[in-house]
């Protein structure tokens, strides 16, 4: 394409194959960008695309998030209880979240809201990472098709979603650096 003027910049920042490879690293990670990607990409593919690899590659990451979270969480190495929630935490989570059903974790990926805790109790009752994955990936298809209708008709300028990652990035970092402080008192 870059004999029509578009730039090896502009066809990497607007591949779909970019998006998926984004996705999954976000659903493999702490899923914080999956809104401003899927409105940014929205601009330059059919919806129906985003939402169905989109989320295929989102599945994938939460698949594999789900399996090292579940290592993580049985493992015994005191350089991971760092990373992982304590004990009291888990017992807390599992007494609000008593079984992640497939309905729900597909119901709770088909909206904004954060679906760490039943992650969370996925990975403690060794919920098997498939399951996981379909489960996400069909409760992904609407919340992303959305995403990606709204991305194209509203053409949000990228500065404006560049600007609110940024946003997210702090305000997450100001959340953690709370949490330790009121940890630390």
């Amino acid at each position: 394409m870059r004999g029509f003027g578009l730039s090896a910049r502009d066809e990497m920042t607007d591949s779909l194959f970019v998006l998926c490879v984004l996705l999954f690293v976000d659903g493999a990670t702490l899923a914080l960008f999956t809104t401003p990607l899927l409105l940014q990409y929205g601009k330059f593919h059919p919806a129906w695309q985003v939402a169905v690899f989109g989320g295929f590659a989102s599945a994938l990451g939460s698949a594999l998030q789900i399996i090292v979270l579940r290592w993580a969480v049985k493992s015994d190495w005191p350089w991971l209880r760092k990373f992982t929630p304590s004990r009291e935490k888990l017992e807390q989570t599992l007494a609000k979240y008593p079984s992640a059903s497939f309905l729900a974790l597909a119901v709770a990926r088909a909206t904004p809201l954060p679906d760490a805790p039943l992650k969370l109790v996925a990975a403690v009752v060794g919920y098997p990472p498939p399951l996981y994955a379909l489960a996400v990936f069909l409760g992904s298809l609407p919340y992303y098709f959305a995403l990606a209708l709204a991305g194209k008709a509203v053409k949000i300028p990228t500065w404006v979603i560049v600007a609110s990652v940024v946003a997210i990035v702090i305000g997450f970092g100001i959340d953690q650096w709370r949490k330790r402080r009121k940890a630390a008192k």
